[in-house]
């Protein structure tokens, strides 16, 4: 018994949380305009998206500007002072 007012209760808290939000988004006109409750689900996954290819992107770049360093022959010869000093 107790479970079955429970669930009543939550759905009731979802349906006034509902109106509430739907009434400060759209104020007296809410009756016209509802919101889709699947917009927020499609933007968030937009955005985990874009921030997946800019990370994916991010990598690419950082491995490839290794890659370079590391083909860039190093001369490993080192040369002194033009005119040494004198050793006494």
């Amino acid at each position: 018994m107790s479970g079955a007012y429970g669930t009543q209760v939550l759905e009731s808290v979802a349906v006034r949380r509902r109106r509430l939000r739907e009434a400060w988004l759209f104020g007296a006109e809410r009756a016209k305009n509802t919101l889709n409750e699947q917009t927020g689900k499609v933007l968030a996954s937009v955005m985990i998206g874009a921030l997946g290819c800019a990370g994916c992107a991010g990598v690419a770049y950082f491995k490839s500007a290794q890659a370079k360093e590391t083909q860039q022959p190093t001369n490993g010869v080192t040369t002194g002072p033009v005119n040494p000093s004198p050793t006494k």
